[in-house]
């Protein structure tokens, strides 16, 4: 595994033995990211991820947020509860030396602390089939981690389908394999 473009392109993360988690696959990340800076996405939303604030929940080894600050973004705030998946965490920060740019939160996400500030690109990438979308975004909204007009993208797998929020809308959605990423809007 590997950061797939930006200041850190080719680096490798440290990924864990087993099925603590399931990192996002270099393939998939990248066209995520190529999705993410050559789409149009408006006044509202700018160009992505250059200058956002990211949010990386279910962080695992934190392979999508490091992606955004090697790409451009100022900052990402991690999710992750998993001591494992912590440690791993943490060593890919260090050996991109991202600290300054990253903040670590060990705890649910779905039962998050009271925002320090909104997140204009979220990512929720939660173990598969265990229908924690729509309770996430929902603590999220609930405590402020989404800024007005953020773009969120999810994946799930082929088949996992989630009911979208009042206040989130639908804007694309790609299938790779038995993965599918959906972007949405807060509106």
């Amino acid at each position: 595994m590997r950061i797939t473009g930006g200041t850190h392109r080719t680096r490798p993360l440290r990924a864990p033995e087993g099925l603590i988690t399931r990192p996002t696959t270099d393939r998939i990340r990248e066209a995520l990211f190529n999705i993410l800076s050559h789409r149009d996405w408006g006044a509202d939303l700018g160009k992505m991820p250059e200058s956002q604030i990211v949010l990386d929940a279910f962080a695992g080894t934190g392979a999508l947020g490091l992606e955004a600050l090697s790409r451009g973004g100022s900052q990402t705030i991690f999710f992750e509860k998993n001591r494992k998946s912590l440690k791993l965490l943490e060593e890919n920060i260090c050996s991109l030396k991202l600290e300054e740019q990253s903040t670590i939160h060990a705890l649910d996400v779905t039962h998050p602390l009271e925002a320090e500030t909104a997140c204009s690109l979220i990512f929720l990438d939660p173990p598969y089939h265990k229908d924690l979308i729509p309770q996430t975004l929902a603590a999220l909204e609930e405590t402020g981690w989404i800024a007005p007009h953020a773009l969120i993208v999810t994946e799930t797998a082929k088949g996992e389908a989630f009911e979208i929020p009042p206040f989130l809308q639908p804007l694309l959605e790609r299938r790779y394999g038995n993965t599918v990423l959906t972007f949405l809007e807060k509106k």
